[in-house]
């Protein structure tokens, strides 16, 4: 076999090559492992739902998707409506690194049962102490408050939460989704909790 002559076309034509070659293998992939992502995603929803009512097991009777608009903009909250309560994603997109997503739930008088942070870009060893900060027993509790009646902003705007240490922004958006979430609970008008 005769060696292909190191020229512009040569080089173009191999490089075009090796792209679609790899290409095709990434989208094969892709397409061969998409529904292990989705069932695993699938899983740590139904995980997250179980975390956020403080319960074991959980139903989920009907899912809402509300797109509203939060201060010019256009945001999108997930309802999931179970036999335990409300559990509402939601995300403030003000964070420290960006957008800051959590799951929240709530029982049918708007008292948070729990949450749990999905995303954020949060900085880590600072920012990222959200999942633990805000828990029962931690220092900035929201667990047991109904936002109706709680003051659920920093000290530092003159709220009810202690913010993570040298975190504040990222505090601020933490409790931002969390309020949005239960603006977003009583806009739905529906508990989803048995009586």
């Amino acid at each position: 076999m005769e060696k292909l002559k190191s020229n512009l076309q040569n080089m173009v034509l191999v490089l075009v090559g090796v792209a679609l070659i790899c290409g095709g293998l990434l989208a094969y992939v892709n397409k061969a492992t998409e529904p292990a992502i989705a069932e695993q995603a699938e899983k740590t929803l139904s995980d997250g739902i179980k975390v956020v009512l403080a319960t074991d097991e959980v139903t989920v009777k009907d899912t809402k998707t509300v797109t509203r608009d939060v201060n010019g903009k256009e945001l999108t909250f997930v309802v999931y409506l179970t036999d335990k309560g409300v559990a509402v994603q939601s995300t403030d997109p003000n964070g420290f690194g960006g957008n800051l997503t959590v799951l929240v739930g709530f029982d049918e008088k708007g008292v948070i049962k729990g949450y749990t942070v999905l995303a954020h870009a949060e900085t880590p060893g600072l920012g990222a102490k959200a999942g633990e900060w805000f828990q029962k027993g931690a220092p900035g509790c929201i667990v047991g408050l109904n936002p109706a009646e709680a003051n659920l902003t920093v000290t530092n705007d003159g709220g009810d939460i202690n913010a993570i240490t040298a975190s504040t922004i990222t505090s601020r958006s933490f409790l931002r989704a969390v309020q949005q979430a239960y603006v977003t609970f009583k806009a739905s008008n529906t508990t989803g909790a048995e009586e």
